[in-house]
């Protein structure tokens, strides 16, 4: 099978193929024909060195795929050969061919492109997780998203707005901004040319909001502690802006606040399989019905792995970059 490999650390044009022999199913996985995979900024780290795999692994990236079932382990439940799947991996989804456990892996929705499938599950397991259990949001309260217009934001977004919440967010270009309007955020602003803190309590007459989801880090700390009302929750989910920042401690005791961090890969394989089972049961219904939809921004061809992260790193993306195999 043909594998996308990172042979050293680098930009987009480091991505090497390779084959390497098709995997064999352990009891508990499904073997997978891949027919596409969700870009996430995981992959861009480990590309760039800093998300490295254990030892002895080749370097594939990919956490997240949909395709088809080629082969089933002895002890698997509730699926055959040919399925359509949509699976969570830890690594390994840049492939033709991969392996999923099978308590992490839910069926397609029919009618689904690969596309679409490949789009969903990473982030709106993240989003369900950091949101409403995590951030502890509920009908009538607010939130405030940073990356708005991500594959994790445009999620977050439309499942805070089902669940009858207000949402405040940001993006980096007015046309994400007026795109997410469309969507129906509440407030959005473009965090280059606007100071999102002064914004969010220029319009929130509570006084802030409950929880704010954080992709940026350091930089961001003191305006999103700002922001919150009393007992609120500040979730971080990333730090693409960098790590480091002061923290004024006096926000944090005065408001009883919480803060609060997430990251899906290294879980266990126990609680990744119970994120996964909320939500097959809570949001791939809504999505199967339309509800709430994939938000695909673009799905380019395998051979064109580099020209996608090129894409991804630039933040040109409105949603989810998906590759797809035939």
């Amino acid at each position: 099978m043909k594998v996308a490999t990172i042979p050293r650390p680098g930009g987009p044009e480091v991505f090497k193929f390779i084959d390497l022999p098709k995997p064999v199913p352990g009891p508990e996985q499904l073997l997978v024909r891949v027919r596409g995979v969700g870009l996430n900024r995981a992959d861009s780290l480990q590309r760039l060195g800093h998300y490295p795999m254990p030892p002895g692994v080749a370097n594939v990236p990919g956490l997240e795929l949909a395709g088809e079932v080629a082969a089933v382990g002895a002890k698997t439940k509730g699926f055959r050969k040919g399925d359509n799947v949509i699976g969570l991996v830890a690594e390994g989804a840049y492939a033709e061919y991969a392996l999923v456990d099978y308590g992490l892996a839910v069926h397609m929705p029919k009618g689904w492109s690969f596309a679409d499938g490949a789009s969903v599950i990473e982030v709106f397991c993240t989003a369900h997780e950091t949101v409403f259990i995590l951030g502890e949001l509920k009908r009538g309260g607010a939130m405030f998203l940073h990356a708005a217009a991500s594959g994790v934001g445009t999620a977050a977004l439309q499942m805070a707005k089902h669940a009858g919440a207000a949402v405040y967010g940001s993006a980096g270009t007015d046309a994400k901004v007026a795109r997410l309007k469309k969507m129906g955020i509440d407030l959005a602003v473009n965090y280059k040319t606007t100071d999102f803190a002064e914004a969010v309590m220029q319009v929130t007459d509570a006084g802030g909001v409950d929880m704010v989801e954080d992709f940026s880090g350091g930089p961001s700390l003191a305006r999103n502690l700002a922001i919150l009302r009393e007992t609120g929750r500040l979730v971080i989910v990333g730090a693409l802006g960098g790590s480091d920042a002061e923290l004024d401690s006096s926000p944090i005791l005065r408001k009883r606040l919480k803060i609060l961090g997430f990251t899906l890969r290294a879980q266990t394989l126990a609680d990744k399989r119970a994120i996964v089972g909320r939500f097959r049961d809570l949001w791939l219904p809504l999505l199967a019905k339309g509800a709430i939809k994939p938000i695909v921004h673009a799905a380019l061809p395998f051979a064109q792995v580099a020209k996608s992260h090129a894409m991804m790193d630039a933040n040109e993306n409105f949603g989810k970059i998906v590759l797809t195999i035939d």
